[in-house]
């Protein structure tokens, strides 16, 4: 058990912390995600004065934790004052009630944590209404454990009322529900109207993808001066920020900052920003943004990889960018530069504060979206000097040769651009 001395401020919510691990083999591994949990319950706005990992085959069907743990626990709570217990791992709405009735505090597992910081970090009409339609999700099989219910008992005049409020509240619930997701599927619509029209001009499209707080904002400032919102906590980015950036060929392209991923990202999240992870998907490009400064970066690089895979992006081409190296030891530094270069085109160093590695990661940016455009051949008439100026300015010229029917162009475009001008005019 770890108990934290930190400073008291009346302001803060005092919590406990509380993991289960299965053997002595998984402990590292939870381990970290206590610690990673700690970072979680003080960005939600809490003050965390301990916390604790009970060693159990298997959890209890009805409390989850052990009942030598639960008794532990009540003697914690007088001595440390805490008034709130966060969970590690999800429990179920009967394990939730029972371990509330025995410790007579509020519990809250880690979908539910995470739910209250991206309810408090949304700005977006429609990051608003996905938080609150995660949660309501999330809160719906859990009304049995609310206050009003436990007044139910089996003498007369206590069951129709307190079942018809049960049934009123899930209605209540639905309805809203409803309301929501039929707004949500007009932004939706919205969404797609613009990534349709995005479509018809030649902008490549970059998403900066990676753990949260990775420093995906700060990178996207660095390279684009686009004054995205940074901070030091976990989910500082919900919305989807998009700035444009000129590439050192010469081709510009659209940069997207999108939420980051954690471990065990609760299913109602990775379901309720579906149309926010649609950007990933419509991307050109990835580049997965890696911390180097923190411990267990390898275990954050498998679980972005498992979160792209649940999504079904992982054939997407990517870039791995290790950020922070200048907070790096150099034992850290070697050490990260024998990362598998599987499945990316190129790993690049690199710091948004220092700017070392900056101009590497723009080339290798650009060489990604060149390779991936079309070999064209073709004669441009001089009268059409616009047509010309296009294709330098988002596309590739690798030579021109001044002809009597016109500028005879070689080189490579987006794939837009060669519809545009037509298969029979490209295949010249």
């Amino acid at each position: 058990m770890r108990v934290f001395d930190e400073s008291l401020r009346s302001d803060r919510e005092r919590a406990f912390l509380l993991g289960w691990v299965p053997s002595e083999r998984a402990l590292n591994q939870v381990e970290l995600e206590m610690d990673e949990l700690r970072e979680l319950a003080r960005t939600a706005g809490a003050e965390v004065v301990g916390s604790d990992v009970q060693k159990r085959p298997q959890v209890d069907p009805s409390l989850f934790f052990g009942s030598g743990k639960i008794a532990e626990l009540r003697a914690l709570r007088e001595s440390l004052g805490f008034g709130l217990l966060i969970t590690n791992d999800d429990l179920s709405p009967r394990q939730q009630r029972n371990l509330e009735r025995e410790l007579e505090v509020p519990i809250v597992d880690r979908t539910g944590l995470i739910l209250d910081i991206f309810a408090q970090h949304a700005r977006s009409r429609e990051g608003r209404i996905q938080v609150e339609v995660a949660q309501l999700e999330h809160l719906l099989p859990r009304l049995a454990s609310t206050e009003g219910l436990s007044r139910l008992g089996g003498g007369i005049g206590t069951r129709g009322p307190g079942e018809q409020k049960l049934e009123s509240d899930r209605r209540r619930i639905r309805n809203r529900l409803r309301s929501l997701q039929k707004e949500l599927s007009q932004l939706e619509d919205e969404r797609s109207l613009h990534r349709e029209s995005r479509r018809r001009l030649p902008f490549r499209t970059v998403a900066l993808v990676g753990y949260t707080n990775a420093g995906k904002s700060t990178l996207l400032n660095a390279l684009t001066e686009g004054g995205a919102l940074t901070e030091n906590q976990l989910f500082a980015t919900l919305d989807p920020t998009t700035r444009a950036v000129r590439l050192p060929l010469g081709q510009p392209c659209l940069l997207v900052d999108t939420v980051g991923f954690i471990q065990k990202l609760p299913h109602e999240l990775v379901a309720a920003f579906h149309a926010t992870l649609e950007e990933l998907a419509e991307a050109d490009l990835l580049v997965h943004v890696l911390d180097a400064s923190r411990a267990g970066a390898e275990k954050r690089l498998e679980t972005v990889h498992s979160t792209l895979r649940e999504l079904e992006l992982e054939d997407r081409p990517i870039l791995l960018a290790i950020s922070k190296v200048d907070l790096c030891s150099p034992d850290s530094r070697r050490r990260l530069s024998t990362l598998q270069r599987t499945p990316y085109l190129d790993v690049v160093s690199v710091s948004a504060v220092s700017g070392e590695g900056l101009d590497s990661l723009r080339s290798a940016i650009g060489e990604a979206l060149v390779r991936d455009m079309l070999p064209v051949e073709t004669v441009i008439a001089y009268d059409n000097w616009a047509a010309l100026s296009r294709w330098r300015r988002y596309g590739v010229v690798e030579a021109e040769d001044f002809t009597s029917d016109g500028i005879r162009v070689r080189g490579r475009l987006p794939e837009s651009m060669v519809q545009t001008m037509g298969r029979d005019e490209a295949d010249k």
